[in-house]
């Protein structure tokens, strides 16, 4: 599991790098929400390591919240563009 995690949570960050040389607003959008999508599979993994007992409860917290802003910081951005494309 926690390799899912370190694949899962760098795909977020080379997923962002690579939205910088998008080809267009809605690469730009696609390349976002593929980050998304890995920001949302690392919080599955992080939730099945806490279950499993390998994260105590203060590393859990910690850990989770981090992605899970993320996740909501990935989501208002994609929406935003979203709307502005379409404006």
């Amino acid at each position: 599991m926690s390799k899912q995690v370190f694949r899962s949570g760098t795909s977020i960050g080379a997923n962002i790098m690579e939205s910088k040389n998008a080809q267009s607003p809605a690469d730009f959008i696609h390349k976002l929400s593929i980050a998304l999508k890995e920001a949302d599979e690392t919080t599955f993994w992080i939730k099945n390591l806490y279950k499993g007992g390998y994260l105590n409860d203060n590393e859990y917290n910690s850990i989770y919240y981090d992605a899970d802003e993320l996740v909501k910081l990935l989501t208002a951005s994609i929406k935003t563009l979203k709307n502005r494309c379409q404006a």
